[in-house]
C-alpha cells in the first residue's frame, strides 16, 4: 500500500510526508469522505467546496492553512488537491457534525500525529511521552534531556509565533538555519547520516546532540528577545548567532575529547540498521 496511503474503516486516505516540517499532510477531501460517510468522491469534493466557502466567510484560518499538493487521483495521475497537517485537520473535523469525529481524531493520533492530545491536555502528554520512551528502552537521563529540549523548542516556537513567523515553511527554514549553524550539517543531512527517513531526528539523537540542539535554540530565543527580533530577516540573524554559540561549545568539546558530537548512531531497530549497513 505504501506510506503515502493510509486506511480508516475501509476509506483510503492519501497523505504526504513533508521532510522539512517533519509532519504528515492529509488529503482534506479524503477526511471529509470519512466524516460524511460518503463513498462518492465527487460528493465529498462538493461538500468541501461549500464548507470551504463558509469557513472563509467566517474568517477561519483553517482554509488558509491548507496546502495545494499533488497526490495520486482515482485515475492514477498526480493531481493537485487540498491537504493539511493534523493540527489543521483537527480544527476541520470540529466544523463537520459527524459520528466519526472522535474515531478519526484517535486514528490521526496513531497514524501521523503525536501532538493532538498534547493540545488538549499538556500534563497528560508529558506523562505519556515519558512512558513511551521508557517502553522503547531509553534511559532516564536521555528521556529527561529529550523532554527538556522539547520545552526549550516550544518556548522558541512560541516566540516565533508572536513575532510574525506564521507559516510552517518559515519554522522549517529557521530550524534548519540554527541546526546547520551549530552542527555543520542540515537537518536532512543529519537524518541521512543516521539512516532516518520519516522518523523524527530528535527522537534518534544522542544525549550530546540533544544538549547542543537545546543550547542553540535557547541561545537563539534569548538573542531574539534581547533585540525584539520580528519577522524572518531578524529571526534568521538571531538563529545564526544562537547556532554559532552552540557550535563554539561543540568544537571545544570535540577538541578536548577527540570525539565527534554528530554521530550516525540511532535508535532504529537492528533490522533497519543492518539494512543501512548493507547500503553503505
Amino acid at each position: 500500500m505504501g506510506k503515502s496511503l493510509a486506511v480508516f474503516e475501509g476509506y483510503k486516505i492519501r497523505r504526504h510526508y513533508d521532510e522539512q516540517t517533519e509532519t504528515w499532510q492529509f488529503s482534506v477531501i479524503d477526511i471529509i469522505q470519512v466524516l460524511i460517510q460518503q463513498p462518492d468522491y465527487q460528493a465529498a469534493r462538493n461538500y468541501w467546496k461549500v464548507l470551504k466557502n463558509r469557513l472563509n466567510k467566517e474568517g477561519s484560518e483553517t482554509v488558509t492553512k491548507c496546502n495545494r499538493l499533488k497526490m495520486v487521483a482515482e485515475d492514477g495521475k498526480m493531481r493537485m488537491t487540498d491537504a493539511a497537517d493534523p493540527e489543521t485537520i483537527l480544527r476541520l473535523v470540529q466544523s463537520v457534525p459527524s459520528p466519526k469525529a472522535e474515531p478519526i481524531k484517535l486514528w490521526l493520533a496513531k497514524v501521523g500525529y503525536e501532538r493532538m492530545q498534547d493540545m488538549a491536555d499538556p500534563a497528560r502528554s508529558v506523562d505519556r511521552a515519558r512512558q513511551f520512551w521508557q517502553q522503547h528502552g531509553r534511559s532516564q537521563k536521555w528521556i529527561q534531556q529529550r523532554m527538556m529540549g522539547q520545552e526549550t523548542r516550544n518556548k522558541l516556537t512560541d516566540y516565533w509565533k508572536d513575532h510574525e513567523i506564521k507559516k510552517e515553511e518559515e519554522y522549517a527554514i529557521l530550524t534548519n538555519i540554527i541546526h546547520q549553524e551549530w552542527s555543520d550539517v542540515t537537518v536532512k543531512e543529519h537524518k541521512k547520516i543516521k539512516g532516518l527517513k520519516t522518523q523524527n531526528l530528535r527522537d534518534h539523537m544522542s544525549e550530546a546532540e540533544l544538549i547542543f540542539t537545546a543550547l542553540a535554540e535557547l541561545s537563539t530565543r534569548q538573542i531574539a528577545e534581547s533585540v525584539d527580533a520580528t519577522g524572518m530577516k531578524d529571526n534568521k540573524i538571531a538563529g545564526i548567532k544562537g547556532g554559532r554559540i552552540a557550535k563554539k561549545a561543540r568544537l571545544e568539546l570535540e577538541a578536548k575529547t577527540g570525539k565527534k558530537v554528530i554521530t550516525g548512531e540511532s535508535f532504529l531497530p537492528p533490522a533497519a540498521k543492518r539494512q543501512l549497513t548493507k547500503k553503505t
